[in-house]
């Protein structure tokens, strides 16, 4: 799998790729829809299949003080596009000159003239160019007098309408961890070096990696059954706190997974923790023994429910 630049030339080999193009964050059921139609393109023509993303997101560039809602960050991406078969991953480094160019321009300049793509696969609500004056219907009229072809592939739905990064969003936000993980076909997972922290789990019984949030979503606070992904393969169950610690002060936003019945040392590895089921809210204890006698309960309930989980 390889990593380009739309700011740097396109390797030769893969000239005449067939193109998703889309953001894709979150890579939930719809997006690989639209990602398995290029990939099965270009494998019956001998093409390569490149899947393009944009990094900042549009909406980051245009309003900066937005909350953070990524579902993915661009490394994770770069995994899941790689495992569905694409050839590499191109990264649009949205700024001035993207948000500035003209749809027409954005086929003739970009997609024709310096990524030299022979085909386009779009959801059918993809939009580009400025002011997002271009669509799958005007890709399809620019890009045909240049001899590229386009596809356009409908929306994914479920019984309660289309699959959406949108929805993904809202049943985080609610704590939904069910939802969320049917609607991305895996659990959504944060990915994060471990850094140190003031060592409050570890001086009560219950160690804890502590990751920073970063620009991702923030799910519901709580305590979570989780599994913690190490750069060894290994997977570990744990359970895990997401927000404030609003036994401590001061308030300070992290996800703290303590992983059931290890002891290592994980400073500063690069690991991802994939939340499986929500088990309660944040809560503030009379008693340090009070939360102590509530943690070792969610360490117990997280354990019951991760082992039906792999059964």
């Amino acid at each position: 799998m390889i990593r380009l630049d739309h700011r740097d030339p396109i390797p030769e080999a893969l000239r005449g790729a067939i193109l998703a193009l889309g953001n894709f964050d979150g890579f939930h059921q719809g997006h690989q829809a639209v990602v398995g139609e290029a990939i099965a393109w270009a494998r019956g023509e001998g093409r390569p299949a490149i899947v393009a993303t944009f990094d900042p997101h549009p909406v980051r560039y245009f309003r900066p003080d937005t909350a953070p809602f990524r579902l993915t960050t661009l490394d994770q991406r770069e995994e899941l596009f790689g495992a569905a078969g694409a050839d590499a991953m191109l990264v649009f480094h949205f700024d001035g000159e993207i948000a500035g160019m003209p749809a027409e321009r954005w086929v003739h300049d970009m997609i024709h003239g310096h990524l030299h793509t022979a085909g386009v696969v779009t959801g059918e609500d993809f939009v580009f160019g400025k002011g997002r004056g271009g669509n799958a219907r005007s890709l399809r009229e620019f890009g045909e007098p240049l001899g590229i072809e386009t596809r356009r592939v409908a929306a994914v739905h479920d019984s309660d309408g289309p699959i959406s990064s949108s929805r993904i969003r809202e049943a985080l936000k609610a704590g939904d961890c069910a939802t969320a993980r049917r609607l991305l076909t895996r659990p959504f997972a944060i990915r994060g070096s471990v850094q140190h922290g003031d060592k409050r789990g570890r001086e009560i019984g219950f160690p804890t990696a502590n990751l920073d949030l970063g620009s991702y979503l923030r799910p519901r606070y709580g305590i979570y059954a989780v599994t913690g992904h190490l750069p060894d393969g290994r997977v570990l169950p744990g359970a895990a706190s997401l927000g404030v610690r609003p036994m401590f002060d001061p308030p300070k936003e992290l996800l703290e997974p303590h992983f059931l019945d290890f002891s290592g040392d994980l400073y500063g590895q690069e690991i991802e923790v994939a939340f499986h089921h929500f088990l309660r809210p944040e809560a503030k204890f009379d008693t340090i023994d009070a939360l102590i006698a509530q943690m070792q309960r969610d360490c117990d309930n997280a354990r019951k429910l991760l082992s039906a989980l792999a059964q």
